[in-house]
């Protein structure tokens, strides 16, 4: 795992790996999105996360918002209940490579890391 970036307590930590990679991707978006994380019901494990860029005018006062450096990400308050502490790093590694998740909060993990249970 690479080393998480540290200026202030954060709900979601993020790799500099990870932030390099979601900066690119929304750079090719060519608009000037944050990163909305969360949970949904379903995946091996029981629930499952989900990432996706988003308009920054979608950010409600419901949400809890992590600044690195002028990149935003987003998480609605009940997702971040089962994402708080959450390491969101990325490896281009040709195997087991992508966005990995490291959920402290995680009793359970599937075996794609895509899923987890608490």
């Amino acid at each position: 795992m690479t080393q998480a970036i540290q200026s202030q307590q954060r709900g979601i930590l993020l790799s500099e790996a990870a932030l390099h990679q979601v900066k690119s991707l929304r750079d090719k978006q060519g608009t000037d999105f944050c990163l909305r994380v969360g949970v949904r019901q379903g995946g091996c494990s029981g629930m499952s996360y989900m990432m996706d860029f988003e308009d920054t005018s979608k950010i409600t006062p419901h949400d809890e918002v992590f600044d690195y450096d002028g990149f935003k990400i987003v998480s609605d308050r009940k997702s971040l209940l089962y994402l708080y502490g959450l390491m969101l790093d990325y490896s281009d590694a040709m195997i087991g490579g992508g966005f990995q998740f490291t959920n402290p909060n995680a009793n359970q993990t599937c075996g794609c890391g895509k899923s987890f249970g608490v």
